[in-house]
């Protein structure tokens, strides 16, 4: 450590200074202290503020992982049909297709939208067709991402069809 001393003349009267210089060592201590200070800062923040709320896709995750494979024995029932479901967005909302050769009294189920950012804007409908289409009204779509989860079954044949929409 370089200690230097110097008189300085303030009004006839010497005072004496020190400067004192810092090693490298104490730069990097006090580099990585203020380093954690500022992701800390960051991580109670996120923790605390309920703007910052990240909820799970459902409460009951386990289980809903247990009975994964019927969802994927599902999703390969529809892709071997000749035609599957279509999507199509209009000024009215989002009209779901079912297939053509289908009996429309036979098919019955759900479909689900879920929110991605706010569960609060999640919701359920039953299929219920008098036509082979069946209308999300643009009233219940916020502008955004939405997951799209069709879950119907048509004579105990069960069928899933998923696809991710931008309204």
């Amino acid at each position: 450590m370089i200690l230097r001393k110097a008189a300085v003349f303030i009004g006839g009267n010497a005072i004496k200074k020190r400067n004192m210089k810092i090693n490298w060592g104490t730069g990097i201590v006090i580099a990585f202290v203020l380093f954690i200070g500022f992701i800390m800062f960051f991580v109670i923040r996120m923790n605390v503020q309920s703007k910052y709320d990240h909820d799970l896709v459902t409460d009951t995750y386990y289980e809903a992982e247990l009975l994964y494979q019927n969802d994927i024995n599902k999703q390969q029932n529809a892709q071997k049909l000749l035609q599957n479901i279509t999507t199509t967005q209009t000024k009215a909302g989002i009209e779901i297709t079912f297939p053509e050769t289908f009996a429309v009294e036979n098919i019955k189920g759900k479909v689900f939208l879920y929110r991605p950012s706010n569960k609060q804007f999640d919701f359920e409908i039953p299929i219920s067709l008098s036509n082979h289409t069946l209308l999300i009204p643009d009233n219940r779509l916020l502008g955004g991402r939405w997951n799209l989860t069709v879950d119907w079954t048509y004579d105990d044949e069960k069928y899933m069809y998923k696809e991710e929409i931008s309204y």
